[in-house]
């Protein structure tokens, strides 16, 4: 099995994020993290979920996408910050955050935000087997 690099963020950091608001690559409010889906096997934090606003920031048009947790970090006035253009988030794949990401999933998430197998969260699911659970929402 592919060894998974060392997280960027620990998890009580990407927890702390939680209900704070994201910010795309050029710093525009788009959405709120809700949560965070750990690795199954490390616990580490593999995704952050975050509610993306439609247009007006009516709940209406509301997407619940999954960002990766080693694109964002924490900004003074602004609270998560992920290094990902606007339309690249807007058009991730939905997620429901109550549910365990497969292994498939987690691969079609990866390849939208251009994440190839030779590293990172790819790599260190793409030796399991398909079907896997390989990230859950917290308490799961």
């Amino acid at each position: 099995m592919t060894e998974s690099p060392a997280p960027t963020v620990p998890l009580g950091e990407a927890i702390g994020w939680v209900g704070g608001p994201l910010a795309d690559r050029e710093g525009g409010d788009i959405g709120e993290v809700q949560s965070v889906y750990i690795d199954s096997t490390s616990h580490e934090p593999s995704w952050l979920v975050a509610k993306l606003a439609g247009s007006g920031r009516r709940e209406r048009g509301a997407r619940v996408v999954a960002v990766p947790v080693d694109f964002c970090a924490g900004a003074a006035g602004v609270g998560v910050w992920a290094a990902i253009e606007e339309s690249r988030l807007r058009g991730a794949p939905v997620v429901d955050p109550t549910r365990p990401l497969l292994r498939e999933h987690e691969l079609t998430i990866c390849d939208h935000f251009g994440l190839g197998e030779e590293g990172g969260r790819a790599a260190a699911i793409a030796d399991q087997a398909d079907g896997a659970i390989t990230s859950i929402p917290p308490r799961s």
